[in-house]
């Protein structure tokens, strides 16, 4: 050995001269192990680039091809329904095309694998008789490796590469590389295999609380069978099919967030966010920073970018209650958005689209407040594309024994036991006048349940403040005055029992005024039987006439 000292490093000591690269100076095996470690790094880095295991896989075959000089590589997947080795993934520059091919235990040498996992390590292919090279990829006069691939012990598949160079002494070196890389290769399909699996349970997850969801605020769901809010629901079905702007009009209390809750689990955007403020909670400078978002320093406090309402809603439905309380400088701004589709973020100037189905809710009165200058007449047209009117408690009463049911089931359940409302406490509940509605309905029942030691709810638990009971209910201005001093020949007047703004108890007094006051008839005019409008004349509490 000649001029080593200052060229060679110090392995050519151990190394015999025959390991010496004359064209370097440097022994072939150190060379070998720092080509691949930068090969290991660069098989680490592809693995950690992405979660998408079949793109990872083949950026691995292609990082050993270039970076280690380890051609053909293959990686076969064990079919656990099978047991056999399918080819998955093959790098062949030559061709994209991987053939469809499997080993059964103890077929070929690849097939030795699944009998016994082991590395293989060939110095030249056309030794071993078992190679069966049906990819038609590999050169017999070339060494060959194959390595299992484990996850928890267990075979999951096998990492196969060729050397592109005749055996140097140094396939041992090679061989335990490609262990490395199939230690790693196997790291990664396990946490592919757990991300997949976290995925599966998160989608299962997602459509059970999407059915869930679509059960709880389904119409079918909400509670009500008078005509009053069949047409309503019939109304509401109509618009959730579409995209048009909604208004839901009625007092405190009528369930009016429960329609819009129904509209948009209904519609084409079910799948997408249903975002929910009430605009009488806030004052107006906060209102703005929460429906449109701001920039960050836009004022003191706003240390970040925030999004607002719209932008959480883009692609779903923004529900706004109490939309009528909002000031008329507020009205123009909201305005904007409805007409545009965009607005800027407080303190930002640049303009932000959205695509948002919205629906608004109020207990005011918009016309009135339109006439007196309080609400912009053009943005309540804006809004009022589709206005559904949800009666008051008071119009539906053949509605307050269901709905009781319905609400003592809820309570039970909070409560922990079963709770029973009697027939008497039901007809007590049936003739007060319910100027909260709904809500009012259920703080009685849930006040009555708290008082019942047992779980039973009788009359002396349903309990009003004030005292306050259903007095007899005057008849309509457009009904005749029921008295019996009523000549019989006297022509009641006709009224419209298809108007939409009849209450359900002017509806039934008129068809018994039409049908001579003869319950089977009126029944027909309204289409009931004659057991409905029986029900109803008396738990709306009409006095039927005698001639």
């Amino acid at each position: 050995m000649t001029k080593t000292d200052s060229r060679t490093p110090a392995c050519n000591q151990i190394h015999p001269v025959a390991d010496i690269n004359p064209a370097t100076g440097f022994c072939r095996s150190h060379e070998l192990n720092h080509l691949l470690l930068g090969a290991l790094y660069a098989v680490s880095r592809a693995l950690s680039r992405s979660l998408d295991f079949n793109e990872t896989l083949s950026e691995v075959l292609r990082v050993l091809h270039e970076e280690a000089s380890l051609a053909s590589g293959l990686i076969g997947v064990v079919d656990n329904d099978t047991g056999y080795l399918t080819a998955h993934a093959l790098h062949n520059p030559d061709s994209g095309v991987l053939p469809e091919i499997r080993y059964q235990a103890g077929e070929g040498v690849l097939g030795q694998m699944l009998d016994k996992p082991r590395t293989i390590k060939l110095r030249r292919i056309a030794d071993e008789p078992r190679f069966l090279n049906r990819l038609g990829v590999y050169r017999p006069q070339l060494p060959f490796i194959a390595v299992p691939i484990r996850v928890g012990g267990e075979l999951q598949g096998v990492l196969a590469v060729q050397p592109e160079t005749p055996d140097d002494g140094l396939l041992d070196e090679r061989a335990q590389f490609v262990e490395m890389v199939a230690g790693l290769i196997g790291q990664n399909l396990r946490l592919a295999t757990e991300i997949e699996q976290e995925k599966t349970s998160l989608l299962e997850e997602r459509d059970d609380l999407r059915r869930t969801v679509r059960h709880q605020y389904g119409f079918d769901s909400v509670v009500g069978r008078s005509a009053l809010m069949r047409r309503v629901f019939d109304q509401a079905r109509l618009v959730a099919k579409w995209n048009t702007t909604v208004l839901i009009r009625g007092e405190t209390g009528t369930g009016k967030e429960l329609i819009a809750n129904a509209i948009h689990y209904n519609s084409p955007r079910a799948r997408n966010p249903f975002v929910k403020l009430n605009c009488a909670a806030l004052p107006e400078n906060l209102l703005e920073s929460e429906l449109f978002g701001h920039e960050r320093g836009a004022f003191t406090g706003a240390v970040e970018a925030r999004k607002g309402r719209f932008e959480q809603a883009h692609g779903g439905s923004l529900f706004l209650d109490e939309i009528g309380e909002i000031s008329p400088a507020f009205q123009a701004k909201l305005l904007r958005v409805l007409q545009e589709g965009e607005f800027e973020r407080v303190g930002g100037s640049r303009s932000i689209k959205v695509d948002v189905r919205l629906i608004a809710a109020t207990h005011r009165d918009l016309e009135t407040a339109v006439e007196m200058g309080d609400f912009r007449e053009d943005l309540f047209y804006r809004l009022n594309v589709m206005p559904l009117n949800l009666p008051p408690l008071r119009d539906r009463v053949e509605d307050i024994p269901e709905i009781a049911q319905h609400l003592i089931a809820k309570i039970g359940t909070n409560q922990r036991r079963k709770l029973t409302l009697t027939d008497m406490a039901q007809r007590r509940l049936a003739h007060h006048p319910w100027p909260g509605n709904v809500r009012e309905l259920e703080n009685c029942l849930e006040r009555a349940a708290v008082l019942s030691e047992d779980g039973l709810i009788d009359v002396d638990l349903i309990r009003f403040p004030g005292g306050r009971e259903r007095s007899a209910p005057r008849p309509p201005s457009n009904v005749a005055p029921m008295t019996r001093a009523e000549p019989p020949g006297a022509q009641p007047p006709m009224i419209d029992l298809d108007d939409p703004n009849l209450s359900e108890r002017e509806r039934v007094i008129g068809a018994l005024e039409q049908a001579g006051w003869v319950q089977a008839k009126a029944a027909r005019l309204l289409g009931m039987t004659p057991r409905q409008i029986a029900y109803r004349i008396q738990t709306l509490n009409i006095e039927v006439k005698q001639f």
